[in-house]
């Protein structure tokens, strides 16, 4: 299995985040893909490459073109404030107000493009972003050229965010980016399996009106968990995506069996799809340590999660998302690479 990484990540890191009414350090760190690095190397799991640099017009498929452009220059527009620390949002264009006039203040652009207040932006924020994206399409076209499968070891991750907004620690979504990419290198029907904890929103807002990628989600139910206004059962798709799109909310307290049980019936509605190919948006955060996830699987589970996943017999691009647990993540994310390639 091949793996793609950059060191690039480490020029991302944030200070804090607003979490429950107060700043607190990042959970979001560098320690995290540094852990999982380590532990994919020691499993022998294969080789492991520098990303290859793709054109601005790979994100731009699925991000909206002044998004990107915010992306690119949020910094130098907070810097020639005079400001030095990570730039934060702190405002929201919420339902009643204007959604439509990106703001000309840095202040606004920030909250007019997030949706909430754990995407700190600092001075190497975008070039961090931009090589994670790019592990992400070095893995789709390794696919695309015959490859079975990848990991992208992607740090930011991205499955919070959409065509137009950053959030939950996400700036560009890699799933979404390697999913579309090898759409346009000819792979006809793509599936984006998201295991993370916590609902790939951006993932499924970008391909809901669309039947030629598949969404299928296992993660916190909404009704309790982060991102709260997204992930619901019934959200089944709309338009030509109709039936494309398939949640599995489950509550708090969620075991390994019960999870299982759930990713069984995800499995099934993959191979009903018949994909050319797979995306896997590889979150560990369901992991029982995981300090701000609720679900309790052991370490031992992750193995049967790459096992199924390896049943479908498709090429499989695995891209990072989360997992908190940082002494752990490692571990658990080669137990799920290891099993899936030793299937």
């Amino acid at each position: 299995m091949l793996t793609i990484y950059s060191d690039d990540h480490r020029l991302h890191h944030g200070a804090a985040e607003f979490y429950r009414g107060r700043l607190v350090p990042c959970f979001e760190m560098p320690a995290r893909a540094d852990q999982v690095l380590d532990r994919v190397r020691s499993a022998g799991l294969g080789a492991i490459v520098a990303p290859d640099r793709f054109d601005r017009a790979a994100l731009t498929r699925v991000h909206a073109d002044d998004y990107v452009a915010f992306l690119e220059t949020v910094w130098d527009e907070w810097s020639a404030l005079g400001e030095t620390g990570d730039a934060l949002p702190y405002a929201w264009p919420a339902t009643g107000l204007r959604q439509d006039v990106p703001p000309d203040h840095i202040d606004g652009k920030l909250g007019f493009y997030s949706i909430d207040a754990a995407v700190p932006i600092t001075a190497g924020t975008w070039a961090a972003v931009r090589s994670s994206a790019d592990c992400a399409l070095t893995g789709a076209r390794h696919l695309a050229q015959g490859g079975d499968a990848a990991f992208a070891l992607c740090r930011p991750p991205g499955h919070h965010a959409g065509a137009r907004a950053m959030g939950g620690f996400c700036y560009l979504n890699n799933a979404a980016i390697a999913a579309q990419h090898l759409r346009d290198q000819g792979h006809a029907r793509v599936a984006v399996l998201d295991v993370d904890y916590h609902h790939g929103n951006g993932t499924q807002s970008i391909f809901y009106d669309r039947g030629d990628v598949l969404f299928v989600s296992l993660h916190g139910d909404p009704r309790q968990e982060y991102p709260f206004f997204l992930g619901y059962a019934d959200e089944r798709g709309s338009g030509d995506g109709l039936g494309a799109n398939r949640n599995y909310p489950l509550p708090w307290g969620t075991t390994g069996t019960q999870y299982l049980a759930a990713l069984d019936a995800a499995i099934a509605d993959i191979a009903a799809f018949a994909p050319d190919s797979v995306v896997v948006s590889l979150g560990v955060d369901t992991f029982v340590e995981d300090p701000i996830s609720h679900f309790k699987l052991e370490s031992s589970d992750f193995g049967a999660i790459g096992r199924r996943i390896a049943a479908l017999g498709a090429p499989s691009l695995f891209v990072m998302e989360g997992g908190y647990a940082v002494a752990d993540i490692g571990g658990n994310v080669a137990a799920v690479l290891t099993a899936f390639k030793d299937a």
